[in-house]
């Protein structure tokens, strides 16, 4: 039954072929694959320690099972290292070897194909704003403004994603927009599925930009709201695995 439950819990658009040209893997290697290439890209240091096991589920949108044998899969590779005692925990490798890494890698159709992703957001993410700044009300807007100050007081990207999730989540739902809201959820939670872990430092930056979102909505500004979720979904393109692999700004 548990590896039944592992064969089906998580279907990854990285695994399940959703979007045309994406390459197939399991769940366990969509995990591998990104906690992989943000070592490679710097996002996560040599020495930096991961998050709890349950927390890298959580901060990856995975199951418990596939988060416990990806990371059981990375150390035996020797891409990170399990610590026991008090001050234990997984680490990444101080060494990680680069032979493992090379293969940890997006595919060019798996880059193409989450572009594509993001403009699907970015078209749901104007509509759903536009209507939240009519629609809104005054205890969804107080519950993204506690969103935003859990996202400021973070102190590493499982804990971040979670609360960044749930705040784009309560947009959509605020937009007032029935079951259209459900295609949006759905584009959104495809697209979490291939967020790669980042220094909260960067997280807590684009934190900004919810912030704005929050007072333009709380005034009613569709035009600015709209201008400010462009602006936040529309730099994916370049802060996320495909752009920062061709050279893209941080």
């Amino acid at each position: 039954m548990t590896r039944q439950l592992e064969n089906t819990a998580d279907a990854s658009p990285i695994g399940a072929g959703r979007l045309a040209g994406i390459d197939r893997r399991s769940a366990i290697d969509a995990v591998r694959l990104r906690i992989g290439m943000a070592i490679s890209l710097g996002l996560l240091k040599p020495g930096e320690r991961l998050p709890d096991q349950e927390d890298v589920a959580l901060g990856l949108s995975v199951s418990p099972i596939t988060a416990r044998r990806a990371l059981a899969s990375l150390a035996e590779q020797g891409v990170v290292v399990r610590r026991r005692g008090r001050g234990g925990g997984t680490f990444v490798a101080d060494e990680p070897p680069r032979s493992v890494l090379a293969e940890l890698s997006a595919s060019p159709a798996e880059s193409r194909a989450v572009n594509r992703l993001v403009d699907r957001r970015l078209l749901f993410e104007c509509a759903v704003t536009h209507y939240a700044a009519i629609n809104a009300t005054a205890e969804q807007l107080d519950e993204l403004d506690r969103l935003t100050r859990d996202m400021a007081e973070s102190t590493d990207w499982s804990d971040y994603h979670q609360a960044d999730e749930q705040f784009h989540q309560l947009v959509g739902t605020a937009s007032g927009l029935g079951t259209a809201v459900e295609a949006y959820h759905e584009t959104l939670a495809e697209l979490y599925a291939y967020f790669i872990p980042y220094p909260i430092e960067l997280l807590h930056k684009s934190n900004c930009d919810h912030v704005a979102l929050v007072a333009a909505l709380r005034a009613g500004d569709g035009v600015e709201a709209v201008e400010i979720s462009r602006k936040h979904v529309d730099i994916l393109h370049r802060t996320m695995f495909m752009g920062l692999t061709e050279g893209g700004a941080a």
